[in-house]
């Protein structure tokens, strides 16, 4: 298993967290995602009871992607921050947006939620991937 640096996986993870955070806010798409998925406000007050357990597993699912990002950085000698960004788009393009479109396409949710969902991980593997990239 390759040398990586926990630090940055654990920066990387705080950061995507916080990009999360931002990203469903009412500052960015939080009405057009709830829209989306059919979500009233009252529906979403009603969901507000697990969100720790959801906050808690996020971050622990971040933690997980940026430390496989970091092996991949690792053994790919992708050195730097450009290289880094260059492997998390790629991640976004084989992984995220491939594996969310085929969901979307076999669900009854509009283009909206791909296209705010994928958006995010874009976002967020090419932060992780500069971090991880440019902190080896």
């Amino acid at each position: 298993m390759p040398e990586i640096n926990y630090l940055a996986v654990l920066v990387a993870g705080v950061a995507t967290w916080i990009i999360g955070a931002v990203w469903y806010s009412p500052v960015l798409f939080a009405k057009p995602w709830m829209a989306a998925h059919g979500y009233t406000p009252e529906k979403m007050e009603g969901m507000k009871a697990g969100m720790m357990r959801a906050f808690i597993g996020s971050f622990i699912c971040y933690l997980v992607t940026a430390a496989v990002l970091a092996v991949l950085i690792a053994m790919t000698n992708s050195v730097g921050i450009v290289s880094g960004i260059k492997l998390g788009v790629l991640c976004w393009v084989g992984f995220s947006a491939a594996l969310f479109l085929t969901q979307n396409l076999y669900s009854d949710k509009p283009l909206t939620v791909f296209l705010v969902d994928t958006g995010y991980h874009l976002v967020f593997l090419i932060v992780m991937g500069a971090i991880i990239g440019g902190w080896r």
